[in-house]
């Protein structure tokens, strides 16, 4: 009985109507008390937290659902921010775009002015503001939430200036260089890509590369479109390894035997240079995603090496570019420069 009212009420969420997205929650908490499941708010946010990680959204929900209604406040915090997580994985059978957002929301504003120094719940709030960004790019039609790309940046800009969120300065270097982007936008788009590709982020290093193997907003250079897909590839986390492994195999296979051995070179400069690469990547449940063995047209096979498996061992911090590898106002390195723009070094 409980679970078909919370059903109903989740089907009857009117736009912009806080407090009625979060009775399904109350409800839930309410359910899960009166059977006794936990002995306390702390221990339903372990055992949710728990089910969360190991994939089990049947026993999470219920769990952070009390958490998020009975804990503390820091257990509150933590219980809605996954709650929302759960809740807007659209391929999960708990999906609901509305609890999601409503969550999301909720999170950002309660605590959109913390310390950006507050290394506990900073980064789950960049986080928030990620996700309302996208809820505000396309909508949410089941609130009557239409589409507000101007709104999507500000949350953007929140999550990338303040909290310093790569996930969020990526995000605005891919808006800023869509479509016909033109001057201080791709200007804006470089700076993050090149900083993101300084600090080892695979998503901008494959971006990067993309633009350089097209020649679009960037010089057209094939050896440091290979190099920067190459170290792309190697620590490319699970949710971003498709298009990431389809972009190598794309520029790898269209490669010659003297381009290759070029970016080698460039490669083990570049690591020098770089940050020290993430570690091997994995799901949720702690696994490694599988994917088929890619070939070239040729039969060629293509080997994807891993972080992680490379034996190397944490690097202090990489030293900056020297002056002549970087574009003046601009910290784009080794060579990067806007298509048509003079060659820094060539002015020496």
């Amino acid at each position: 009985m409980q679970a078909e009212k919370r059903k109903l009420i989740a089907m009857r969420i009117s736009s912009g109507i806080l407090a009625a997205a979060l009775v399904g929650v109350a409800a839930a908490a309410a359910s899960a008390q009166q059977q006794g499941r936990y002995d306390s708010p702390q221990v339903a946010f372990e055992q949710g937290l728990g089910a969360y990680k190991a994939g089990d959204e049947t026993m999470a929900i219920p769990a952070l659902t009390e958490a998020a209604a009975k804990g503390n406040p820091s257990a509150k915090f933590y219980a809605e921010f996954y709650l929302a997580r759960l809740y807007s994985e659209t391929a999960g059978a708990v999906a609901n775009r509305t609890k999601a957002f409503m969550l999301f929301r909720k999170l950002a504003d309660e605590n959109l002015g913390i310390d950006p120094d507050d290394t506990q719940r900073a980064p789950f709030v960049a986080k928030a503001l990620i996700a309302l960004a996208g809820y505000a790019r396309a909508g949410v039609k089941e609130i009557d939430l239409a589409p507000n790309p101007r709104r999507a940046a500000d949350y953007l800009n929140h999550a990338a200036i303040v909290f310093g969120d790569k996930e969020a300065q990526f995000e605005l270097a891919r808006t800023y260089l869509s479509g016909d982007a033109t001057g201080d936008d791709v200007k804006r788009g470089l700076h993050y890509l090149v900083t993101l590709t300084q600090e080892s982020y695979p998503a901008a290093q494959a971006l990067l590369a993309d633009l350089l193997w097209n020649g679009r907003h960037v010089k057209k250079d094939e050896e440091r479109a290979l190099a920067l897909i190459t170290m792309a590839v190697e620590s490319a986390p699970a949710h971003e390894r498709m298009w990431i492994e389809e972009t190598y195999h794309n520029i790898y296979c269209a490669t010659a035997q003297g381009t290759r051995q070029e970016a080698d070179g460039i490669i083990a400069r570049w690591r020098r240079l770089f940050a020290q690469a993430a570690a091997e990547p994995t799901d949720r449940l702690g696994g490694r995603e599988l994917l088929p063995d890619r070939q070239c047209a040729n039969g060629e096979s293509i080997a994807v090496r891993r972080a992680g498996k490379t034996g190397a061992v944490a690097a202090a911090p990489p030293p900056a570019p020297a002056p002549a590898e970087v574009i003046k106002g601009s910290a784009v390195p080794l060579g990067f420069r806007a298509a048509g723009a003079a060659d820094p070094a060539a002015k020496k």
